[in-house]
């Protein structure tokens, strides 16, 4: 499936109210803890946490920000640090926003890069770190996107991000059909699912911290035998 097929690419690339009230709430994370805690059921400061551990990210290493979104994990970077930063991203408006984002927060090294997940342009083992902060559940076939995930990332390399998942309650079950009626979510697992993705995508250590309906998740590429 080509992106301009997918009916949720088609949807985050269209500058909906939708995704400039997602770019604007997730930016601003009393707003977005006030309505994960009433939505999903959960406390989300460990997003905001994960995020902020990219000050520790070793100097000289390869990050993918996949997608990138608007640019929320920008908040983690310093303007001196020694990494590599591709923020990558199906959508051309969420794109948009990402510059303008690190525009504004004088981020001048960040590579920006239009594509899908299935199938990135970048070569086997290419990076250290691979963040998907609130992606899984917005491709249409995450055991796919975790496996290309996977390729992309050196053996020992980690993969962090947060996902909504299914099994917390009835709000979030009504949110979460919503989302999907509306093409802005895709296929929603279980935790149990996401650990599944990630083991048979090739990772290993796989830790879940599930929150109501919102997890966290990390685990790191296998190593080659």
């Amino acid at each position: 499936m080509t992106m301009s097929e997918d009916r949720l690419v088609r949807h985050w690339s269209g500058g909906h109210l939708s995704s400039r009230v997602y770019d604007f709430t997730i930016k601003h994370e009393r707003f977005f803890r006030l309505l994960s805690r009433v939505v999903w059921g959960g406390d989300v400061r460990a997003f905001y946490a994960d995020i902020a551990a990219l000050q520790q990210a070793r100097p000289g290493s390869s990050v993918l920000d996949m997608p990138s979104g608007g640019g929320v994990a920008f908040r983690g970077l310093s303007l001196d640090a020694e990494l590599r930063y591709v923020a990558a991203d199906a959508s051309p408006f969420m794109l948009r926003l990402a510059r303008a984002e690190a525009a504004r927060r004088g981020l001048g090294k960040i590579e920006f890069v239009h594509t899908g997940v299935e199938d990135m342009p970048f070569g086997d083992a290419t990076f250290d770190l691979c963040l998907s902060y609130n992606g899984l559940h917005c491709f249409s076939d995450p055991p796919t996107a975790v496996a290309e995930m996977a390729r992309v990332l050196r053996p020992g390399g980690e993969l962090r991000g947060t996902v909504v998942v299914s099994g917390a309650g009835a709000i979030s079950a009504a949110a979460i059909a919503f989302f999907r009626r509306t093409d802005q979510f895709g296929e929603t697992g279980s935790a149990e699912d996401v650990s599944r993705w990630l083991s048979d995508g090739g990772f290993v250590d796989v830790r879940l911290d599930r929150r109501g309906a919102y997890l966290l998740f990390s685990a790191r590429r296998a190593a080659e035998k």
